[in-house]
Parts: structure tokens; sequence; C-alpha cells
């Protein structure tokens, strides 16, 4: 009789439920992939088609494709300059937060002072608290410092955030404590230590944080719509907003619009996205 290890019959059952997994793979990406090929054929489509293809398999292609809907979209929403104002405010948060958020981790993962388990305690604490809790008093806040409709009321509260902060601090703990041991031998301090040996051996943490960051801020609408008044510092989620209110309503328009806004997150993810993934297998193997 021929005798079956339990690795074996592992190995057997994992096996048999690969294809399972591929198919539900591909399943939730064809789920969300359908979206963004609507949009990108809507865009390309003559205003009088989108909806006409909207309810059959034409409306994921695009007939008689022209490049006329982003011309009149960049043209009708001032588009540049809404761009503009989303990549100063998404890439200053995003390179502020990195080094807020990674030295604050760091402190908080391997230096020793007073209040370090509380202050920990109350970074977890505030991850659970929705935003739009602190919305009112955050405005209160900015508009006594005359900070409406300005570019630093959009980036300044968003700069320190908990949850990228955690992420900082649970991945350096994962990092040997040899190598800043070996460091400190060689007389380098905390600030030298952090910056020569912590920070090249972090870079999956700050591709996962950076991918993050700017998808947070490249969509947000609520905080925008509350802080600004005029174009000069319009993003372009407000801007879309106020778009698709403008007459004549085209739907052509609108989907170049949301296209166009749309790439920019596209081209970050595919920059970052092996380190992203890196730094996503890390915190699960650590886990």
């Amino acid at each position: 009789m021929t005798s079956t290890t339990p690795t074996t019959r592992t190995r057997r059952r994992t096996g048999h439920n690969v294809p399972l997994h591929y198919v539900i793979c591909i399943g939730v990406a064809v789920v969300m992939l359908v979206p963004l090929v609507f949009m990108f054929a809507g865009a390309l489509k003559a205003d009088a088609n989108v909806l006409d293809d909207g309810g059959s398999w034409r409306a994921l292609i695009p007939t008689d494709p022209t490049l006329d809907n982003f011309v009149r979209a960049w043209e009708r929403s001032d588009f540049g300059r809404l761009l503009l104002n989303s990549l100063v405010v998404c890439g200053t948060t995003v390179v502020l937060g990195l080094v807020v958020n990674s030295m604050f981790g760091y402190a908080l993962a391997r230096l020793r002072w007073t209040g370090r388990n509380a202050v920990l305690a109350v970074i977890v604490a505030l991850i659970i608290i929705p935003f739009e809790a602190l919305a009112i008093p955050l405005l209160l806040m900015v508009t006594e410092m005359g900070w409406l409709d300005t570019y630093q009321a959009q980036i300044i509260p968003f700069v320190a955030n908990p949850f990228f902060v955690y992420l900082f601090y649970s991945f350096f703990l994962s990092l040997p404590r040899e190598l800043e041991e070996a460091a400190r031998i060689d007389g380098a301090g905390p600030w030298r230590t952090f910056r020569s040996v912590i920070v090249p051996l972090s870079r999956p943490a700050y591709a996962s944080v950076a991918i993050l960051s700017f998808l947070m801020t490249w969509g947000q609408l609520l905080w925008p719509v509350m802080t600004t008044r005029s174009e000069e510092v319009r993003p372009l989620p407000v801007g879309i907003a106020v778009f698709q209110t403008l007459p004549p309503l085209r739907w052509g328009d609108i989907m170049a619009f949301a296209a166009m806004m749309t790439i920019p997150t596209l081209i970050v993810f595919l920059i970052f996205q092996r380190a992203f993934v890196q730094g996503v297998a890390a915190q699960a193997v650590k886990e």
C-alpha cells in the first residue's frame, strides 16, 4: 500500500484550490476594472453615445474614438490650474508626511522616553476616530489662523497621520536591532542611525505610505469643500464636482475629466508597485 503523509495531503488540497484562487482573483479584478474601462471608453466617445451604449457591452468599447472630450474638459474647467493645485497639495503632504511620520514611528519603536507607551496608546486610539468627527473643530482652528482658501489649510492638518505613524512603528519593530547597535559602536547617534541605517532598509514601508497618502489626499473632497473658495487653490475633486454642474451637461466631457484625474494615481501606483507589494508582504509575514 502507498502511504500518504499529511504533507502530501496538504499539498494536494492546496493544488486543488489553486484554480479556485485564480478564478476569485480574476473575478475581483474584473469587478474593479469594469468601471475604469467604462470611464476611459466613455471619455473617447462622442457625447451622445456615452449613455446610449450604457446598457450593453458596447459601453466598454470606444466606438469612433475622439479626443474632443479631453480638449473641451481641459478648457472648460481650467484643468491645468486644478491639476497644479492637487499636485502641490498632494506632493507637499506626502513628502512632509514621510519625514514626520517615519521619525515619529522610529521614536516610538526604538527610543526609550517617559510616556512612550501612553503616546502609543493615543496613536492607536486616534486611528479609529473618523475625520468627520474632527472636521468642524479643525475648521474653526483653521479659520482662527486665517488659513481659509490657502494651500496650508489643505496640507498642514494632514502631514501627521496616526495610521501612517503606526505603520512605520510596526515596520521598524521588525528590523534587527544588531544593525543599530553596530552603528552606535561606530559612534553614530540616533539621528545618524535613523538616516543611514533605518531609512535605506525601510524603502518598502516608505513606498506603501507614499501610495496610501497620495491616494487619500488626491481623492479628498470634504475638507477642500469646507476650506476652499476660489479656483486658485481648488483641487481636482472639488473641480469635478463643480464641473459636472456647468451647462451644457456633457457626459463625455465629465468622463474625460475623470479619466485625466485618474491617470496620475495609476502612474504613482505603477512607479511604486513593487516596493508597495514588498511592504505589504513584509507586514503580512511579520504578523
